[in-house]
């Protein structure tokens, strides 16, 4: 299988389902002429043109409204944020319209819309531009979240992102952009709520999500090479609908736990997973779950200091030796 970037993966499931569907359109900040912040866009507007690959003023709040009630009338638009952390200045159209309008019309209008961008701090760029709120998404019901750590990932889900009749919010990370893996050049889907092991093992969990995903595989090659300790790697791939049987059964395997989270630990996506193994699967927990997260603060700015803000697989190791 070729070797290719995140970016160039999610690049391929944007193209595929241009194709594949003609209601498909980006939607967003500089993704036509300028192929995007990230180069995520780059080549669809001269191979697509002005009606599929749409440039948006810089209005979070305007055009994901437009987004959405595009989607309530049959288009499937992807609405690409420069910064997940913009979203904000549009949570009433994401939490209040594209989350409920499927509930409160019985069922009658759907929301087909998927909003992706990067969700993450570690780029150095200020409190206001490193959020990660895949656990304020998931809060609400209506809303799918997603959070893909590879390339290979990144471009099934994105398939079954834009396929799905609910809003999905999809996203990434700066970081991993650049980086690359196996991907098949046959045509794939990945399911939405269906995690996946990384990783196998039998003495212990590691539990995460999107970037913390390669820490916490990083954590698990050291815990081998210098303990002894065969750690299973489990990556939930979405956060909404979460695979709950693949969070218990890796926990029934191995008797322990560690969810490696980006998000802040207070009300994070790991208190969720904690509380869920706690409920279902007490009895067959050797030692108390353990959770390594982004440290409880605004995103630092300084070069020297958010990597140790961030999930760092030596604090992985020390939880699970604590806990082994």
């Amino acid at each position: 299988m070729p070797l290719i970037t995140y970016r160039t993966a999610l690049n391929q499931a944007l193209a595929e389902e241009i194709l594949r569907d003609e209601n498909v359109v980006i939607i967003g900040e500089e993704v036509a002429q300028y192929n995007g912040a990230y180069k995520v866009t780059e080549g669809l507007w001269e191979r697509f043109g002005d009606k599929r690959v749409v440039d948006a003023p810089i209005s979070e709040a305007g055009f994901i409204g437009m987004g959405i009630g595009a989607s309530m009338l049959g288009i499937r638009p992807v609405m690409e944020l420069m910064f997940w952390s913009f979203a904000y200045v549009a949570w009433d159209q994401i939490i209040n319209n594209a989350g409920q309008v499927r509930y409160m019309s019985g069922g009658l209008i759907n929301c087909p819309i998927v909003i992706r961008g990067p969700a993450n701090g570690g780029t150095n760029v200020g409190a206001t531009h490193s959020h990660t709120p895949e656990n304020f998404i998931a809060n609400t019901p209506g809303l799918k979240v997603v959070c893909p750590a590879t390339a290979y990932d990144a471009k099934g889900l994105m398939k079954a992102a834009i396929r799905d009749n609910d809003p999905v919010c999809f996203m990434e990370n700066t970081l991993l952009y650049g980086e690359s893996w196996e991907v098949p050049e046959e045509e794939y889907v990945i399911p939405l709520g269906v995690a996946d092991i990384k990783r196998a093992g039998t003495d212990v969990s590691l539990i995460a999500h999107g970037r913390a995903v390669l820490t916490a595989l990083k954590a698990a090659e050291i815990l081998e090479a210098d303990h002894g300790i065969h750690a299973e790697v489990l990556d939930l791939r979405s956060i909404r609908p979460l695979d709950e049987e693949a969070v218990l059964a890796t926990v029934r395997k191995t008797h322990r736990a560690v969810l490696v989270d980006e998000n802040k630990p207070f009300c994070g996506v790991s208190a969720q997973i904690a509380a869920t193994i706690q409920e279902k699967a007490f009895d067959d927990l050797d030692a108390p779950v353990q959770r390594v997260c982004t440290l409880d603060a605004p995103s630092i700015y300084s070069p020297a200091l958010e990597p140790i803000q961030l999930p760092t697989p030596e604090r992985v190791v020390i939880k699970a030796l604590d806990i082994c």
